[in-house]
């Protein structure tokens, strides 16, 4: 249940709450997100807590809301205003969450980050891959007469992430890492994927470098608020049905690795 949606008292007491906070000094509203001290507000979305644990500690001036059951931290990280969440595992979380990061605390932009399997089979364990667009590999209406992954009725099927935040994230890629670094269409879908053959069959029908589940959700929610976002996943595993064996010894290496170039992103960002 979404805690600030109580009582009139709960409301007002969170409105004073938020105006109480020392580490915002000027706060406006415009469009494309909130503006606090003149840069607009990130939200960083990681689905494990693997993936966030890293930054938590490094935020400035945290302060931290349970909402519907995620718990969101805001505060400076870098020099500039974030609000961090663990968004939990599939698509629904994803997209509850980034809509809550973009209505609640006035995110102008969504960076997503986290380990992801490879599609791409030029791609090894410890690459990355930064979105240059997602599709959800299981809406599936082809008796129907649709492709796979296109949504009916709707007007786009595949989510074209913010040009600026590709070319920042793969310019400092190159300068930071010494791994493959890949812009690719990220697929997404409520399935732990871990056969050699499912991924073969997703790859040539959708062509995409990586399978998770959550990015494309965020993309979604994220183009019906005409708000720009990225995905950046590091691969974990092959996506080969090995994922039983090396993932829990490679999410850690590839989260750290997730961690750093978001943290150098941050920093870059107006």
């Amino acid at each position: 249940m979404d805690a600030g949606n109580g009582s009139n008292k709960e409301a007002g007491n969170e409105a004073a709450g938020m105006q109480e906070r020392k580490h915002v000094e000027q706060t406006e509203w415009m469009q494309g997100g909130t503006v606090v001290n003149g840069a607009i507000v990130t939200g960083i979305i990681g689905a494990m807590e693997q993936e966030v644990e890293r930054i938590r500690p490094e935020l400035e001036g945290a302060e931290t809301r349970v909402l519907a059951g995620i718990r969101f931290d805001t505060g400076t990280w870098n020099g500039k205003p974030v609000v961090l969440c663990r968004s939990g595992v599939g698509k629904v979380n994803a997209a509850v969450c980034t809509q809550m990061l973009i209505d609640r605390f006035g995110a102008g932009r969504i960076l997503f980050t986290g380990v992801a399997g490879a599609a791409d089979p030029d791609l090894d364990i410890g690459d990355l891959v930064i979105s240059s667009e997602c599709v959800q590999h299981d809406m599936d209406v082809r008796p129907l007469g649709y492709r796979l992954g296109e949504i009916p009725f709707a007007e786009r099927s595949v989510f074209p992430a913010d040009r600026a935040l590709i070319d920042l994230a793969a310019d400092i890629s190159c300068g930071l890492f010494d791994c493959r670094v890949v812009v690719g269409r990220v697929m997404s879908g409520d399935q732990f994927i871990a056969d050699k053959a499912k991924v073969k069959e997703l790859r040539e029908a959708l062509g995409g470098a990586c399978l998770e589940m959550e990015g494309a959700a965020v993309a979604q929610v994220c183009d019906m608020n005409a708000v720009p976002w990225v995905v950046i996943r590091s691969m974990s595993d092959k996506a080969d049905g090995s994922a039983h064996v090396n993932f829990a010894e490679f999410a850690g290496m590839a989260a750290e690795r997730s961690y750093r170039l978001v943290s150098a992103m941050v920093e870059r960002l107006p």
